[in-house]
């Protein structure tokens, strides 16, 4: 048998298992992430599904290790509660990358087998060990059960002749195999690596090189651990070890032969993993910025070799540079050794381990039209932001980085290339002149009474939104965090009018809480007092507001719903729809004259 065969009928009680065969197999290591675990909690509480072994059941938050965005915080908050309930393990938001982790830490050692929510849980062959990404029900059909059924996959086997170039790291190593095989070669595979070259590779390599296995389609990537690595590992986890090694006369689908002597630094272009091309073919490519990190190349020799690199020398002007490393203990030891000070001296952005822009969850992101040269293992469109994303070593990521352009560390120019500017002239465009005095000064609509004090900007329009900057998408999202007015957006009309209390937008200074009514086309509102900051962004942006007297809306006999017409140049407010009238505070000088502009600007 080969050995994931060998492995699949240890953990299913058979003598022997032959490709095709399906088997229920025990799950020494079960995992659920922020992104997911949710999911996984729920399909257990939907069905009356207990934990089977709380011993052997983990959360990992490495996704979103600020819980910056709402919607993972209330995730990891889910989950945590769930994990006080059922004794579970949890590696918090400080802890880093889970599949890291559960190497690290012993959670498996060669051999064993690991499921995860993380689709690069297969990085658990760099040890040897069996282990594999699954769905929300996979997980919980494993936390509930300690077992999940598997389709044994045929082996293909890969030797390497030659001896290893010293230039070449383990992401070359995994972009040439990508560039040879494409993502549907080795689709379904489980793939054994041998030879000379593999048998000197690190732990850091073999995990880098692992972790690949999913963009080259394969169900698997396994390394044969040595002697060395299996002692590393025992040590970490303060537990015996029972690697497992195929036979002999293991059968395989196919056997491959490959010259590493021959392999080249690969760059993988834009938009998919495997169009890898030599990194001489994109040489001097203008970039935006960099990135350092993932499960795929946040390991310590990793961060060794960039700051080998970058000691001495700073990131190239306009770059930024955002170095992630993979788990805590790493940055620890990063931050013992001096490389920290070694990143941030450079100008490097240092953030706290987890998965990175690779999961839109933290530091990594670009955005529209951005250059971003990426140790990360995907690159797909939208993936790590809207920019466009190539992948490389962590050697090429750090070079480029200080060249300002895509390069090799062995071709690093003395002076770093500048962005050149735009020879587009923006002034050029025709302005449109608003004529004074052709806005109304007398306004009509339905009124809204929302009977509150302290509606702050986060009520009327939510920092999630913020990124937001076109004003015309900003309607939809106006008080949706305001209770009992979430749909205020869907059913308010052109020329409503707000009626509110006292402090109306308090807090931020965002624009954006002035802008949103403006969508929506809301004529003005009528507030007893204003917070200070959102007085001014209203009064700049002309967007109408007033204040006015508690007793008003009593002697007006104003109701949800009421039509008024109010006059900004004199304060007569009329409810037509009770035939009364009243005083406002009406404009004051400046106010009118802004608001006949169209705004401050």
């Amino acid at each position: 048998m080969t050995i994931i065969e060998k492995i699949l009928a240890l953990h299913s009680g058979f003598d022997g298992v032959k490709p095709g065969d399906i088997v229920d197999i025990t799950i020494d290591s079960r995992v659920a992430r922020d992104f997911g675990g949710a999911n996984v909690v729920k399909n257990l509480q939907n069905n009356g599904l207990k934990v089977h072994d709380p011993s052997k059941t983990f959360f990992t938050f490495d996704c979103n290790p600020g819980g910056s965005d709402q919607k993972y915080a209330a995730n990891q908050h889910f989950c945590r509660q769930y994990a006080r309930e059922n004794d579970i393990k949890v590696f918090d938001v400080n802890e880093g990358v889970g599949t890291h982790i559960a190497i690290d830490k012993g959670l498996t050692l060669p051999g064993e087998t690991f499921v995860s929510t993380d689709s690069h849980a297969n990085i658990m062959g760099a040890i040897g060990a069996f282990g594999q990404g699954m769905g929300d029900k996979d997980i919980a059909a494993a936390w509930g059960n300690g077992s999940v059924w598997f389709k044994v996959p045929k082996s293909v086997k890969i030797v390497f002749h030659g001896e290893k170039p010293e230039h070449i790291s383990a992401k070359d190593i995994v972009l040439n195999l990508l560039s040879r095989f494409g993502a549907n070669t080795l689709l379904g595979y489980s793939v054994e690596l041998y030879g000379k070259a593999i048998d000197k590779l690190t732990l850091d390599q073999r995990v880098t090189i692992a972790s690949m296995a999913t963009e080259l389609g394969a169900i698997i990537i396994l390394f044969p651990p040595t002697p060395e690595i299996i002692q590393e590992l025992e040590k970490q986890a303060g537990r015996k070890a029972n690697p497992i090694f195929a036979d002999e006369n293991a059968l395989y689908e196919k056997i491959l032969e490959l010259d590493i002597s021959e392999f080249k630094p690969m760059v993988a272009n834009p938009g998919h993993p495997h169009d890898d091309v030599p990194l001489e073919s994109v040489k001097k490519t203008k970039i935006d910025s960099a990135f350092i990190g993932s499960c795929t190349n946040g390991r310590m020799e990793d961060l060794r070799i960039a700051a080998s690199i970058l000691k001495n020398r700073k990131v190239a002007p306009g770059v930024v540079l955002k170095i992630v490393p993979s788990t805590d203990t790493i940055w620890q030891e990063a931050l013992e050794e001096g490389l920290i000070k070694t990143f941030k001296n450079a100008g490097a952005l240092v953030s706290n381990a987890g998965c990175a822009g690779c999961a839109a969850g933290q530091v990594g992101q670009n955005g529209p039209g951005e250059v971003t040269i990426s140790t990360g293992n995907r690159n797909f469109a939208g993936k790590q932001g809207k920019g466009a994303v190539y992948l490389a070593s962590p050697a090429t990521v750090a070079a480029s980085a200080v060249a300002g352009y895509i390069t090799d560390p062995f071709d690093i120019p003395e002076k770093p290339a500048v962005f050149e500017k735009s020879t587009v002239n923006e002034s050029t465009g025709k302005t449109k002149k608003i004529a004074v005095g052709d806005k109304p000064a007398v306004v009509e609509g339905r009124v809204w009474h929302i009977e509150k004090d302290d509606i702050d900007t986060d009520m009327i329009f939510h920092n999630r939104y913020l990124t937001i900057t076109e004003i015309s998408e900003m309607g939809q999202y106006a008080f949706d965090n305001l209770e009992g007015f979430e749909d205020f957006a869907k059913k308010a009309k052109t020329n409503d009018i707000i009626l509110t209390g006292k402090n109306f937008g308090a807090g931020s200074s965002r624009q954006q809480a002035v802008d949103c009514f403006k969508a929506l086309g809301i004529s003005c509102i009528l507030a007893e007092s204003y917070g200070a900051i959102y007085e001014r962004n209203a009064i700049n942006a002309a967007m109408p507001i007033l204040t006015y007297r508690k007793e008003l809306i009593s002697e007006l006999d104003i109701a949800d719903g009421d039509i008024l017409e109010v006059n900004f140049e004199t304060g007569e407010v009329i409810n037509k729809s009770k035939s009364k009238s009243g005083k406002v505070n009406k404009f004051f000088e400046v106010q009118m004259e802004i608001y006949q502009k169209g705004g401050l600007l």
